[in-house]
């Protein structure tokens, strides 16, 4: 009877162990990105009766039929895509998945999806090149304003560990629907800080990027508590402190810069107009704009000279297709700031609410910020 349960045991201790691991390779490759930037997504669900695609270069709300092949398999080749990265999902029968062989995820508050990079002839600030690279690190923060413990993500530049220098701090957010990691997974923010600094062109500096949904995503938008308030509270009082506190950041606030899309566009401006006291530099990429800007800062509009002595970079930009903020409404809100006499440069770029827009949002800001004068 021993040896009975002896092998039962290592039976079921066998079964568990096989299926913990990852399934065998099959041969399916997807997705597969052709030299003419064109792309083909697979996925094998032989039991499935609808299958589409759905990226970020796919209008919203619609989706891309893919074909079902006779071993299972549903494949669809898309047109060529911009080079850049792009995010994409399939729907099987009504449920969203991300691409099952495909190892690069974007964690999402509500599901995950999938992550593809069409190269470009040469290489752009986001490429993985041989430079010195960064460190990414977390921190955990047990947070009064929030009432829970929050992760802080923090890229740390080439060579901060042996250098006793400070440096300036750039604070980063993430938009609606994401997480903390977000702009290190999709947007490639360490990676691009990584090839501006060796390419001479940014300021060495470290970037914060802290959860931008203070309340939390699941509470919905109708709530008693605003999430712009909240984030304020939670950033100010909370994540700057401890921060500077425990690493090596340069003083004043002409070392302190504050940028954020979406979501964090609109964080930005709020806490950004609020306390121009704090940031030299704000980066308002594709923002959702606060409720009743011109009725909350109407201080900051009757006297933007003091503004502008305090913020000396206010970079707005957005794509000319994004049609979930608006692009006129974001442009039109740009063009009231320079009536109002606060200093502004708008940045139109070829696209919607996507990725590709904010990777190219950040490149393009990092290098303003923090230069030596």
């Amino acid at each position: 009877m021993k040896t009975g349960r002896a092998v039962l045991s290592l039976t079921l201790l066998s079964a568990s162990f096989a299926f913990s691991q990852t399934p065998p390779p099959d041969g399916l490759v997807s997705p597969e990105v052709h030299s003419d930037r064109t792309v083909t997504f697979r996925v094998r669900a032989p039991k499935a009766g609808e299958v589409t695609l759905s990226g970020d270069w796919i209008a919203v709300g619609k989706t891309q039929p893919m074909i079902k092949g006779a071993d299972g398999v549903w494949s669809v080749t898309t047109e060529p895509l911009e080079a850049n990265g792009h995010l994409y999902w399939f729907n099987l029968d009504g449920l969203a998945v991300a691409d099952p062989i495909n190892p690069v995820i974007k964690m999402r508050q509500r599901t995950s999806a999938s992550l593809v990079e069409v190269p470009a002839a040469s290489p752009s600030p986001w490429d993985v090149r041989d430079v010195p690279h960064g460190t990414v690190v977390t921190e955990w923060q047990k947070s009064v304003a929030l009432g829970r413990t929050e992760r802080i993500i923090i890229y740390l530049p080439p060579g901060h560990e042996k250098s006793s220098a400070r440096f300036p701090v750039l604070y980063l957010v993430h938009g609606s629907g994401d997480v903390p990691e977000s702009w290190t997974a999709a947007g490639h923010a360490n990676l691009i800080l990584d090839n501006l600094i060796a390419d001479k062109r940014a300021t060495p500096m470290i970037v914060v990027m802290p959860a931008g949904h203070a309340v939390p995503f699941a509470t919905g938008r109708g709530g008693p508590v605003n999430n712009n308030e909240l984030f304020e509270q939670y950033l100010v009082k909370e994540v700057i402190p401890t921060i500077e506190g425990k690493y090596r950041i340069a003083a004043g606030s002409r070392n302190r810069a504050l940028a954020g899309l979406s979501m964090g566009g609109g964080h930005t401006i709020y806490t950004g107009f609020s306390h121009p006291e704090l940031f030299s530099a704000l980066g308002i990429f594709s923002p959702g704009l606060p409720r009743d800007f011109d009725t909350k800062f109407k201080s900051v509009l009757a006297d933007p000279k003091s503004f502008n002595a305090r913020v000396g970079t206010v970079w707005i930009a957005c794509g000319d297709n994004d049609s979930t903020v608006q692009y006129p409404r974001i442009k039109t809100w740009a063009e009231s700031l320079d009536k109002a006499g606060i200093h502004e440069m708008f940045k139109t770029y070829s696209g919607a609410h996507t990725w590709p827009v904010w990777r190219m949002s950040l490149a393009e800001f990092a290098p303003m910020i923090f230069a030596k004068k």
